[in-house]
C-alpha cells in the first residue's frame, strides 16, 4: 500500500478539507476518473480501486494514480481512557477535494476503461465521472 517513505513530522493535526483542487486534467492519460466531492480516501481504497481496473484491463495499457496517501490518521488503543497524548499512526490518507483528478490509463479501448473506471469508482468513498482528454 502507499505512504510516505519519510516524514518531518510523525503526527498531524486533522485540518479542513475545504476549497477545490488544481489540477484538474486528463495530464498522462487519454481518459481519467475525476472526484466530484471530498472526502478522505485511505491508502486501501486506492489499492482496492487500483486493482479492480488493472484486472479488468488484464493488465494492459497504462494506469496512473495521481493521488498519494500523505497524512497519517492516528488512533489509541482500545478501552485506554482519554489524555495521556495522542495515538499512535494507523493509516494514511489523502484529501480528495472535488475536481481533483483521481486516476488516468491509456492504451486500452475508451469502453473498457469505462468499464473499469465504473469498478474502481466502486471501490471509493467518493462520487466521481469519467473525463476525457481535450485535445490542446
Amino acid at each position: 500500500m502507499l505512504q510516505p517513505k519519510r516524514t518531518k513530522f510523525r503526527k498531524a493535526m486533522k485540518g479542513r478539507n475545504r476549497g477545490l483542487a488544481t489540477g484538474c486534467n486528463v495530464s498522462f492519460g487519454e481518459i481519467g476518473l475525476q472526484a466530484t466531492g471530498r472526502c478522505r480516501m485511505t491508502a486501501r481504497q486506492i489499492e482496492a480501486a487500483r486493482r479492480a481496473m488493472t484486472r479488468h484491463v488484464k493488465r494492459q495499457g497504462k494506469i496512473w494514480i495521481r493521488v498519494f496517501p500523505d497524512k497519517p490518521i492516528t488512533k489509541k488503543p482500545l478501552e485506554v481512557r482519554m489524555g495521556k497524548g495522542k495515538g499512535s499512526v494507523e493509516y494514511w490518507v489523502a484529501q480528495i477535494k472535488p475536481g481533483q483528478m483521481l486516476f488516468e490509463m491509456q492504451g486500452v479501448d475508451e469502453e473498457v476503461a469505462r468499464e473499469a473506471f465504473q469498478l474502481a469508482a466502486s471501490k471509493l468513498p467518493v462520487s466521481t465521472t469519467i473525463i476525457k482528454r481535450t485535445v490542446m
